[in-house]
Formats: structure tokens, C-alpha cells, sequence
């Protein structure tokens, strides 16, 4: 069973129940957070206590139809202030002014921006708060649905593609691939897009088998290649790949050893198994390939470069810009320099090293200081990986690969 990130209970189509999962706290924590406004949206995406391009949008969705279906509640109108209920245009400006707020909450992930724009138009042609309602619910149901829908897709895009291409060029050994930042269930509705990808070359793996039944049975010798060891990237400094991907990957048991962000080259050079690719996730591809992503990608894709080792961006069509034309029109998000500054984690004894525990008998988090406190911090979240650098990007439509001027074509996504 697949890690939730977002719980939605859907049984009650006028009355749904959210709830976000604190990834701040995983992996020693599992603590869900209830959504019922879109000021607790903004929050939660803000603080990053919930990210992935998908499941920001998924949850900033979610936290405008939870704000709407309170507004109809009688005993919440009659205490509220924020909204005039009376005046149905005055509801609907101050809900469109809400709206553009919450998308200010991580404007580099183009998920967001493609569901705030979807949700406008929504607003815009909704006669009343009861159809609005109604419509948010037919469209947060569609955007999970599809989401993991797409998920499944891409997973099997991107595995059959790597390793058809691995047996075209004569490769037939078990190979170990490299992630970075956390792209699975934890990111999305589930399965993930580029660690969706690596559970679907596990699982064709594990079915290439020699010691598979089906193949027991057929009493054959597959000459497949086959994945059998993962390596995430921490990633700094939040550290995504160390408390998420290892954590889903554990989960899962496929084969995994986290390494550093600087220990890329490195390995790659001394890996026991030959790295054959890297699977990465994007907050935003725009029209020529070029892509954002978690800080450390850009230099991902050149270590790959520099080895041979095929790069591949796996995200749905959704996160492609159609307007913006390369890379540099990408607006890249700067954090907090005390994110930088400080470590945050669960507190663990110096003796037992195990988590301090609290009066609740819960782990406790802690920051810990990394650097001083007053040197200067360059944060930004995502780095832009040009198109050059990167050997196909995989979508739920297909895998999308550069055509003989160097360059992608994706024209026919939009």
C-alpha cells in the first residue's frame, strides 16, 4: 500500500474531510493536518510541510472547496466576518482575491497555477455558492483521479522506455538508476512520477526474475535488464531524498543506499552496479525542455552528462508551461536563509541515539545550527536544468525525446 499524503474522504460529497500529512516530521512522525480553509492551505504549502507539484495543487484545490462548503454551513455564517454571504458578487471577489493568495504560496510550481486558473474559471461562471460547491467537488475528484491515473502512465512510460533503449544498445545486466528530491506517493495522489517510474522498473524487474514463477514456469533465462539498487540524493537543504524518498523506498524494499549531494560523481564511478539513469520530477518544463526543479538537479544533469548516463525528467503534462519559451523566464523561488542556517529534524539522544521522545510519548523535533547566524544565504529552491542536458521527458502521453535540431517538441501536449 502506497504512503498517503493526502487523506480525502469523499463520502460526503457537501461536507469532504482533508487532511495533509506532515512531511516536516517524517520519518520518525506521522502526523496529519486538518485543511479547512485556504489560509491552512497556503500554510501547509508554504512551510513545505506538503510539496511535489501535484500535490500542491491537489491541496490547494482541496483547500478552496473545504473554505467554500464551510461558508455554507449556518452555524459558521453567522459567526464568520471575512465574507459578506449576503451579496453572492462580493462572495466572489473576495474569494477570487483568496484564490490569488494561495497561489502566492510557491509560484515556481506551474500545478498550482494551472488548478488556480482552472478553479477561476469555476468561480467565475458558478451562479451561486451551492453550484460552486458542486463544481469544486467534480473537479477536486477529477484532478486526484487523474493525477494518480497519470502517475500509473508515466511509471510505465518511463520503464519500458529506459529499458527497451538499455536492450537496443546490447545492454543485459542489472543496473541501478539515481533520484533526487522526492517525486513519489509522498508528492502526489500516489505512486509517484519519476520514483513511479522507479517502482515500475522494480516491478518489471522483479518479473524479468529468474526466480520469478512465471519464468520458473516458462523454464526460460530472460536476458532483460533488470533494476536492482536505487540511489537518492539527500537533498540539501531540506533534505526530500533522505526523509522522504529513502523512507518510501525502505517502505517499498527495493534495494536503496542514500548517498550525498556532493558524492554524485563518485559513485557513479565506483557504483559495484553500472548507473545506467537518473529519474527526476520538475515544478516546471517550459516550451523548449528547459526544466525547474529541486535544487541540485542542474548539477545532477551534468555529472550524467559527464558519465553517460541517460537523464530523463518524468512529470504530467499538467506541470508544462505552454507560454513561457525557455528556462530564464522561470521565476525560481528563494527561501528563507534560516532554512539554510538551521537543521530540522527529530531531536535524538547523543547516548542511546534514539528520538527524544515527548510527554505524549512522540518524537520530538529539533533545529540545530549549521553555520552563523548572521553569514550571508543564497537559498533558492529549484535550479533550471537546460534542455541540452536532459535525454527525455517523461509524460503520461509518452516519452518525449529531442528531434534532430537538439531541441524537444512538445507542441502537441499543449
Amino acid at each position: 500500500m502506497s504512503l498517503q499524503a493526502i487523506k480525502f474522504d469523499r463520502s460526503r460529497p457537501d461536507a469532504v474531510d482533508v487532511k495533509v500529512l506532515d512531511q516536516l516530521l517524517l520519518p520518525y512522525t506521522t502526523k496529519y493536518i486538518p485543511i479547512r480553509t485556504i489560509d491552512d492551505g497556503y500554510s501547509v504549502i508554504k512551510t513545505m510541510q506538503v510539496r511535489g507539484a501535484p500535490a500542491i495543487a491537489i491541496v490547494g484545490t482541496l483547500s478552496v472547496l473545504t473554505e467554500v462548503q464551510l461558508l455554507q454551513l449556518e452555524s459558521f455564517a453567522r459567526n464568520q466576518w471575512f465574507y459578506d454571504l449576503s451579496n453572492w458578487e462580493a462572495v466572489r471577489c473576495k474569494l477570487l482575491e483568496r484564490i490569488t493568495f494561495l497561489l502566492s504560496s510557491r509560484p515556481t510550481a506551474v500545478n498550482l497555477y494551472n488548478s488556480v486558473k482552472d478553479i477561476r474559471q469555476i468561480v467565475s461562471r458558478s451562479p451561486d455558492i451551492k453550484v460552486l460547491g458542486r463544481e469544486l467537488f467534480r473537479y477536486s475528484c477529477q484532478l486526484i483521479d487523474q493525477d494518480l491515473a497519470n502517475n500509473m502512465k508515466m511509471g510505465d512510460n518511463g520503464a519500458s522506455f529506459l529499458l527497451e533503449g538499455l536492450q537496443k544498445d546490447g545492454f543485459e545486466e542489472d543496473f541501478a538508476v539515481l533520484t533526487i528530491c522526492n517525486t513519489g506517493s509522498l508528492a502526489t495522489s500516489g505512486y509517484g512520477t519519476a520514483l513511479g517510474v522507479i517502482r515500475s522498473l522494480w516491478e518489471k524487474s522483479q518479473q524479468a526474475s529468474p526466480s520469478s514463477s512465471a519464468n520458473k514456469k516458462a523454464r526460460v533465462s530472460p536476458r532483460t535488464p533488470r533494476l536492482k539498487h536505487v540511489f537518492p540524493l539527500e537533498t540539501r537543504p531540506y533534505n526530500q531524498g533522505s526523509r522522504l524518498t529513502a523512507y518510501e523506498l525502505v517502505h517499498d524494499k527495493i534495494p536503496t543506499t542514500l548517498i550525498t549531494d556532493s558524492s554524485i560523481a563518485y559513485r557513479i564511478k565506483t557504483s559495484p552496479l553500472p548507473v545506467k539513469a537518473a529519474f527526476v520530477g520538475a515544478d516546471r518544463i517550459v516550451r523548449n525542455g528547459d526544466t525547474a526543479n529541486k535544487i541540485g538537479t542542474y548539477q545532477l544533469a551534468i555529472v550524467c552528462k559527464q558519465f553517460g548516463v541517460k537523464f530523463f525528467v518524468v512529470a504530467p503534462k499538467t506541470t508544462i508551461d505552454n507560454v513561457t519559451e525557455t528556462g530564464d523566464g522561470i521565476i525560481v523561488e528563494q527561501r528563507k536563509p534560516n532554512e539554510f542556517r538551521l537543521v530540522t529534524g527529530t531531536a535524538i539522544d547523543g547516548n542511546s541515539e534514539q528520538p527524544i521522545l515527548s510527554a505524549t510519548s512522540e518524537p520530538q523535533s529539533a533545529k540545530v545550527g549549521i553555520a552563523p547566524p548572521n553569514v550571508d544565504v543564497w537559498n533558492p529552491a529549484f535550479d533550471v536544468t537546460p534542455h541540452e542536458l536532459i535525454d527525455g521527458i517523461v509524460t503520461e502521453e509518452g516519452v518525449f525525446t529531442k528531434g534532430n535540431d537538439g531541441k524537444f517538441h512538445l507542441d502537441q501536449l499543449f
